[in-house]
Formats: C-alpha cells, structure tokens, sequence
C-alpha cells in the first residue's frame, strides 16, 4: 500500500483524486455483522388481531344528541345537554323522549332503518374521570341509544394520517 505526498518530479500539481475505501468496507462489514446477530431477536412477534381504523369525518344529523362532560371544581361531574346542564334523572327522560320524537317524525319504528337512529357525540374533557363519562354512555344506552362516539380534536399544529 502507497502514499502519495506529492507530486514527483516532473509531474504537474494536481489534485488527488484516489479515496482509501479500507476503513468504510471495514465498517461496513462490522455493521454487517451486527444486524445479522441483531435482527432474529427483534423480530419475535406476537400475532394479535388490530382493529381497521379508518378516519371518517363525523356526520351531524340534527336528530343527534351532543354531550359535553367535565369534572366540577369539587369532584362531581358535569354534563351538559347542548348548553343546557343536566342530572342523570332529566338526562335519561330528555333521552327517552327524544328517541320517541324521532320514531314518530318516520311514522313508527317499523319505517325507521338502523340509519335513521340518533346518536349521541360525547364530547369529554380532557381532565375528566372515566367515571363521569361512563355514567352517560350507561343512561343513554337504558334511553333506547344504540350508538355513542366520542367528539376528540388533535393538538393544534398536528396533521391528521390517514391508516
């Protein structure tokens, strides 16, 4: 193996072009090997069955009940139908009249499809113990609700990806 310092003797100046590939193909080599030792421990998996998500934009009917929930400032919980605050009692016969409302508005539940069934959008604070948002979904479920979702918004300045 040689080393250039210079020109020789009656030679013109000029740049040395010739790179000393020795040290990357060494290292490439030890990178070589570790992935190889590396690779059979990492991939052990585990076979679990994932939901598909997709993101589908929430569709507002009119017919739709929206709640918003949140912790009071002495531990009770809060919920509001609308803008209107509510207990568990007013809750679950506003519940049971608006279901009967929308079957009377398509003459029967014999006309009705799964469709045309309100919903209810919770929309819970980020503060809130489960325990008020789960006593909600259990009225709204006795009132007759067979769907219920949750209203959440990203983080100012996160995009949304699509799965």
């Amino acid at each position: 193996m040689g080393m250039s310092v210079g020109p020789s003797e009656g030679e013109d100046e000029s740049a040395i072009s010739e790179i000393n590939v020795v040290p990357l193909t060494d290292v490439m080599l030890v990178l070589l090997i570790i992935f190889l030792i590396a690779v059979p421990v990492v991939i052990q998996t585990v076979d679990v069955n994932l939901p598909s998500v997709r993101l589908l934009p929430t569709t507002t009917k009119p017919e739709n009940v929206a709640l918003s929930i949140r912790a009071g400032d002495d531990g009770s919980c809060e919920v509001f139908w609308g803008m209107t605050p509510v207990n568990s009692n007013e809750m679950l016969t506003q519940a049971i009249q608006h279901i009967e409302d929308t079957v009377e508005e398509f003459g029967g539940a014999e006309n009705m499809t799964e469709d045309d069934l309100p919903e209810v959008h919770i929309r819970g604070d980020v503060n809130t113990p489960w325990r008020c948002i789960g006593g909600p979904i259990f009225v709204m479920q006795q009132a007759g609700f067979t769907r219920v979702g949750f209203i959440s918004e990203p983080e100012p300045g996160q995009g949304i990806t699509r799965l």
